[in-house]
């Protein structure tokens, strides 16, 4: 009772004396509201990879809040739009059952940033574990009275249909609503959840049902309650999104669309295709998981692709600020309502703020018409495919060729005249013949037509991304020489730079990730897949971008030997390696690659 009284005090924002008196209760049975879905697209900051306690050790702190939200202001100023800011996770006191802020974070509670997003124009958010306590680094909340008899069986999940947890976290959050936030944000769902006290009475599916069932109930009373809320849901609530290769054979489950307004469909990471520039193959995964949840029976404008994250930390691979510019544009061309931007703000600086604010505009016009289309191949067929979106204006074509060769592709315009390409990355120019693109390897292009082939809607080029003018494949024939090694012998092109791509899979088929460990104390993947060039004995130095430390794994390596660097009338030696335990079949292609 003194703990539960020490939470309440601290709090300062005891339930008992609280107005949300219409207590919520369990419902027997799932009833749809017909309430959830964003009424006009939103721009949101989330301040997850500026920090990152779970694949990192740098913590979230009041100061490094505050200080993004400054930079928030700036850029506003600049013409860039921020409705939301979202506190992410782990701004919770481990003993405070999400009424109370992080004691040694934030000593002095969110009053501070409350009151600042407000005076900015700026509706504040909170991240929730939907009933996850516990990682493997151990629990991240404790369990406090009200909570007890919804522990599972599982001591690291609560039960969502049996005792008090999902009560007392009904009302906590109309406590944060009276406080100004108007944004949700669940994570880590697990409805396999069971308390001692109902494991005997309940199948497993009967279980799992109940579980949601009880989640979605409280979540709709909460929104009936408080219409102008925004809830967003992250892991646990369906999807495949661990790799780019299986078959888009899952369904969501069509009463989360009546719950959240959107679902995101992965965290940032790497694809099941090579690519010599990495943060490419993470557009790519990005892509691809738009088109999956789109067959897994969503409307694009309600999935959260969450792919704009730039930052410091291992949860963004330290990418900085690399290659913003596409991952921008990708993230605005998918066409979701809720487009969110993660991490360090103060790698933009003003000059790229109005770059910033000139994307957003044109995308968030198109966004609002709710007519963006996917067309081309799956993403991760590693083929030429793109997004469409149309207004009364026009219409603007983002493209993607994820090949090593340059590749052609019909765009999906009617009537097509006069296209302009109002981005593309640096190198390889495009070209495009009426509605026929001619596009790079690896590279992105947008094309607008009518009105949007205007000048004033130009991107410009990217010159931080440098695409090949050409790629020729060399034949090499590749023999395995001993387990998870095979080596080739090519003969260099003179005046031409050597790509190496090389792929590991199961005896299946099936592309293997390795996971070698999250920072900061896992091993760089390029540690466990190797590449080794050599020329008469000496190795040749080879340039690399994906020799990091990657928490979500990688199938594939790619690297470069540059002219100049080996004999072109001598055969180059390649060895292609595989630390992997299992026995793996191994593959490699060689291209021989022209820059400007």
């Amino acid at each position: 009772m003194k703990r539960r009284q020490f939470i309440v005090n601290a709090a300062m924002i005891g339930a008992a004396m609280h107005p949300f008196v219409r207590a919520w209760s369990k419902p027997s049975s799932y009833s749809d509201l017909k309430l959830a879905g964003p009424k006009q697209p939103v721009f949101i900051y989330n301040n997850w990879s500026a920090y990152d306690e779970l694949s990192d050790n740098k913590p979230q702190t009041e100061e490094l809040a505050m200080n993004e939200l400054a930079e928030i202001i700036r850029l506003k100023k600049s013409g860039v739009q921020i409705d939301y800011y979202v506190m992410d996770a782990f701004w919770f006191d481990l003993f405070g059952g999400y009424r109370v802020w992080h004691r040694q974070h934030w000593p002095n509670g969110p009053d501070k940033w409350l009151a600042a997003c407000k005076a900015n124009n700026i509706k504040p958010g909170m991240w929730f574990s939907t009933n996850l306590i516990a990682t493997q680094s151990g629990r991240f909340l404790e369990v406090i009275p009200e909570w007890k008899d919804s522990l599972g069986t599982d001591p690291n999940i609560m039960c969502l249909f049996d005792g008090g947890y999902l009560n007392h976290l009904a009302k906590t959050l109309q406590i944060w609503y009276d406080r100004g936030v108007r944004l949700f944000k669940f994570d880590f769902a697990y409805f396999e959840a069971v308390t001692p006290a109902m494991k005997d009475k309940f199948t497993k599916e009967e279980v799992f049902e109940k579980n949601q069932v009880a989640f979605m109930q409280m979540l709709q009373s909460f929104r009936k309650n408080n219409p102008d809320i925004l809830i967003t849901g992250y892991n646990g609530f369906g999807g495949d999104m661990e790799n780019t290769y299986k078959p888009f054979d899952k369904k969501i489950d069509p009463r989360w669309l009546d719950t959240f307004d959107t679902l995101y469909c992965g965290d940032p990471r790497f694809s099941d295709v090579p690519m010599m520039n990495i943060w490419r193959s993470a557009d790519n995964y990005s892509d691809h998981q738009v088109f999956a949840y789109q067959a897994y029976g969503m409307p694009i404008r309600r999935i959260d692709n969450c792919a704009f994250m730039i930052g410091k930390t291992g949860t963004c691979y330290y990418r900085a600020n690399n290659c913003w510019k596409g991952m921008l544009i990708l993230e605005l061309a998918r066409g979701g309502w809720v487009n969110v931007y993660h991490g360090n703000l103060e790698l933009l600086s003003d000059e790229d703020a109005r770059m910033f604010a000139k994307t957003q505009a044109m995308y968030h016009e198109l966004q609002k018409q709710d007519s963006t289309v996917t067309f081309g191949s799956i993403p991760g067929k590693g083929q030429v495919y793109g997004f469409k979106s149309s207004s009364t204006k026009g219409t603007v074509c983002t493209v993607v060729n994820p090949a090593q060769q340059v590749a052609w592709i019909v765009l999906p315009v009617d009537n097509a005249v006069n296209g302009r390409f109002l981005y593309a990355d640096g190198g390889y120019r495009p070209d495009v013949d009426v509605n026929i693109l001619t596009i790079g390897p690896e590279q992105l292009v947008v094309v607008g037509y009518g009105e949007y082939a205007d000048r004033k809607y130009e991107l410009g080029i990217d010159n931080t991304i440098n695409i090949p003018l050409s790629t020729e494949k060399i034949d090499a024939a590749f023999t395995a020489i001993a387990k998870n090694i095979i080596r080739g012998k090519i003969n260099p092109v003179a005046g031409k730079d050597v790509r190496i791509i090389f792929q590991q899979f199961y005896k299946n088929g099936d592309p293997c990730r390795s996971w070698p460990g999250a920072p900061p104390d896992g091993k760089k993947v390029s540690e466990v897949i190797l590449i080794k060039v050599s020329q008469d004995g000496k190795e040749i130095p080879l340039h690399i971008e994906y020799n990091k430390i990657i928490w979500s794994g990688l199938s594939w390596g790619a690297g470069e030997i540059k002219q100049g660097t080996f004999a072109a009338d001598k055969p180059i030696d390649i060895q292609c390696i595989s630390t992997e335990k299992e026995e793996l079949n191994l593959s490699a292609n060689i291209y021989a690659v022209t820059y400007a």
